[in-house]
């Protein structure tokens, strides 16, 4: 929810954009120039003045809201809180992985046993606990950062750790467009952060390529799983031979 403070610097960059100064501003809503600049150097009014001043501006106020919405900075992790509400619920930690992905209401539908309804209460609860803005006609803004990550030890790690890794490791990764590489190595430990930062830009070349494949048709696409991991390691039964 965007606040009054918010609302009222967004409409000065518009003002600004604009190229509309006080004293226009204050010859349209019919006020004086001085109660005008006190009013916007305030920051704080009652959203009738803000409603005028959208009219001045010949600007919708969902426009105003949408705008503000949009400029607040993107969460790069969650909070305990946040992850634990998401995996209370398989159906709701469903949806958080789908909309992660930018599916559309109509593709979660098509794809899982989940009623609209359900979905967009799904998406109501998401809006709730901060991973998306919910908007008309039930699409929604994501408000998670390109660098999102779940908590290494948060509730969604601990849940996968716990359901479902020993599931996609059991597959034979033999198919196509499937592969696993288990590389061992001692390297220089200041060389093991530009190892992370290209994992990273692989990371990002595959969620882009997620995005910009969400025009083809579903029989010209495949659904894959990236997991990219590094890190100081023994294998437990190797480690206990060690002198």
């Amino acid at each position: 929810m965007s606040t009054t403070a918010d609302l009222v610097s967004a409409l000065k960059h518009e003002l600004k954009s604009a190229h509309m100064t006080y004293a226009n501003l204050a010859a349209a809503m019919g006020m004086a120039e001085s109660s005008v600049k006190r009013m916007l150097a305030k920051g704080d009014m009652p959203l009738s003045r803000i409603d005028a001043i959208c009219r001045a501006l010949k600007l919708d106020f969902a426009d105003l809201a949408r705008r503000v919405a949009d400029s607040q900075p993107l969460l790069a992790q969650l909070t305990q809180e946040q992850e634990r509400a998401v995996v209370a619920d398989k159906k709701l930690l469903l949806v958080a992985i789908c909309v992660l992905s930018q599916w559309t209401l109509e593709q979660v539908i098509a794809s899982y046993r989940l009623t609209e309804p359900e979905c967009i209460g799904y998406l109501a609860q998401l809006d709730r606990i901060g991973i998306i803005e919910l908007r008309p006609l039930n699409r929604y803004r994501l408000k998670l950062a390109k660098a999102f990550r779940w908590r290494p030890h948060g509730p969604v790690m601990d849940y996968f750790r716990d359901n479902a890794l020993l599931d996609y490791f059991s597959g034979g990764f033999d198919g196509v467009g499937e592969s696993l590489l288990l590389v061992h190595g001692s390297v220089s430990r200041s060389l093991a952060p530009s190892f992370m930062e290209r994992m990273q830009r692989v990371a990002q070349d595959f969620a882009q390529q997620h995005l910009a494949d969400q025009k083809l048709q579903d029989k010209d696409r495949e659904g894959y799983t990236l997991l990219l991991a590094m890190r100081s390691w023994e294998f437990e039964a190797f480690a206990a031979l060690r002198r």
